[in-house]
């Protein structure tokens, strides 16, 4: 099972949680491009510090929206945002190759990652720009998505993916932010989710009951209070079970 992590989500003098503290607990890190959040200065030394432990590094990449960090719905032309998405995925893979590894995968971000998994223009639009980049690039993306169908479809690796620290509809849908129980606050819960998904390949919704999740990386968020101390947890328990980690990429 792989374990990855969002990273590298500072801005000029603003940190975002604790980059290296998490590359030394995840087996990939999910590198904001500059869109979302990020800068030249933080994708250099997360790629840099990725390399340096043998860490995967994947392009995330989001809406070009950094004051609402991505999260905020907006309406792109087909073209306009493949080409965009070729825009950050060139620019991380230029920091990755001076520090001596390559981009090798890619995860959209936030309303992006949420609008390609039900809409055909953007999902099409991510399957276009890694076709044209590099179509041996593996997707992160929801199981079952139309993200994932469509990527499928043009040939293209799909990884699935679950969230330890997110909560699930009965119809295998993350709930949205803000709404209750949208986020999982507690270390142990988190752990107790990722071991479930890694072993049985099912996570408890939000009603109670039992839905499929066929993951091979989990997620969890760098931005969550105290999200270093979690990833030691979910490491620590998801070792305990028995699970290998080891970037899918």
């Amino acid at each position: 099972m792989d374990l990855n992590a969002d990273l590298g989500e500072g801005l000029g003098i603003w940190r975002l949680g604790d980059d290296a503290a998490l590359l030394d607990l995840v087996t990939s890190a999910n590198v904001a491009c500059g869109f979302h959040a990020g800068d030249a200065p933080t994708m250099r030394r997360v790629c840099a510090g990725a390399a340096k432990r043998g860490v995967a590094v994947g392009a995330q990449v989001g809406y070009r929206d950094l004051i609402g960090f991505g999260r905020r719905q907006i309406a792109y032309e087909f073209a306009e945002l493949r080409d965009e998405v070729l825009y950050q995925l060139g620019a991380l893979d230029a920091f990755c190759r001076v520090a001596g590894t390559r981009v090798r995968y890619l995860k959209p971000h936030g309303a992006l990652y949420h609008a390609a998994a039900g809409q055909q223009t953007e999902a099409a639009a991510l399957v276009a720009a890694i076709g044209e980049y590099d179509d041996q690039l593996p997707l992160l993306c929801p199981p079952g998505s139309v993200l994932a169908q469509l990527a499928t479809g043009a040939g293209l690796r799909v990884v699935g993916e679950g969230f330890a620290d997110r909560g699930y509809l009965p119809n295998g849908h993350l709930v949205p932010r803000g709404a209750p129980n949208a986020l999982i606050a507690d270390p142990e819960q988190m752990a107790a989710r990722a071991v479930r998904m890694a072993t049985d390949g099912t996570v408890v919704a939000v009603d109670g009951s039992v839905i499929p999740c066929p993951v091979e990386s989990i997620c969890l968020h760098g931005d969550t209070p105290g999200a270093v101390r979690c990833a030691e947890l979910v490491r620590a328990t998801l070792i305990d079970a028995g699970v290998t980690l080891t970037p899918f990429a």
